[in-house]
């Protein structure tokens, strides 16, 4: 009888409570294939996903047949047309508002104060930012940023991580380039009296999955209410977006 592998799997790491192992396995062999490692042999996804070699082809078997994956003529594996056929479903039946919502809600639960995200609209001096979406905090004093509202780029976490990780749109003052770079290094910004002098925000990043900048999801308070803890779940909203958007 084989040694039970000392390394945990992917699948073992992210089980499905109450879900089925094999189609855990499964999925952690389809989440193995990216952008950049499009095609991978058995070696490789076996490796990726911490499973052994012979567990890995009887799935890619069950996959392949049900055009999930594909074999190509080299010996390595793709994705199938039955992932682009559930893309295109995705795809038809996707909604902005149904992903970001229930994350802003989270987000205010957790933390009591308020969220938003916030897109870039425009390039070069014509550049804004446009709140897509808010959900105010239940406390009665609060900064009231209502959805449709449109903000300065220069000013503001939301304004300022749009700035930081989209390609250059304005002339920047070395101070300005020096605090971009600042955050794309630490992967957020919190400030207080950026924008307004009383408010205190948080915003990090939201990518598509090319990598490319979709968004910025920020949360408000005023000055007295913030807190360095809030920063962790404003960057996990963000993960959590990115898997989404």
């Amino acid at each position: 009888m084989p040694k039970k592998s000392q390394r945990q799997s992917s699948a073992e790491a992210n089980a499905a409570p109450g879900g089925t192992a094999a189609v855990d396995r499964a999925l952690s062999i389809l989440n193995a294939f990216t952008p950049e490692r499009p095609q991978q042999g058995l070696a490789e996804l076996a490796a990726r996903t911490g499973l052994y070699k012979s567990t890995t082809l009887r799935l890619l078997a069950s996959l392949e047949h049900a055009q999930f994956v594909q074999r190509l003529p080299d010996g390595t594996y793709c994705l199938g047309a039955a992932c682009g056929r559930l893309h295109a479903a995705y795809a038809a039946s996707f909604r902005l508002d149904r992903a970001v919502l229930p994350v802003l809600e989270e987000l205010v639960r957790r933390t009591g104060e308020s969220a938003a995200y916030h897109v870039l609209k425009g390039s070069g001096a014509e550049a804004v930012r446009v709140c897509l979406y808010r959900v105010d905090s239940p406390h009665p004093i609060r900064d009231h940023i209502r959805a449709g509202d449109i903000l300065p780029l220069r000013s503001g976490t939301g304004g300022r991580v749009l700035l930081a990780f989209s390609a250059p749109l304005l002339p920047l003052e070395p101070e300005e380039r020096e605090l971009l770079a600042q955050i794309r290094q630490r992967g957020y910004h919190a400030a207080v009296g950026d924008r307004l002098a009383e408010v205190a925000g948080i915003s990090a990043p939201v990518f598509h999955a090319d990598g490319t900048l979709a968004a910025a999801v920020t949360l408000t308070m005023p000055g007295n209410r913030y807190q360095e803890a809030f920063i962790g779940p404003v960057l996990e909203a963000a993960r959590a977006l990115s898997r989404m958007v």
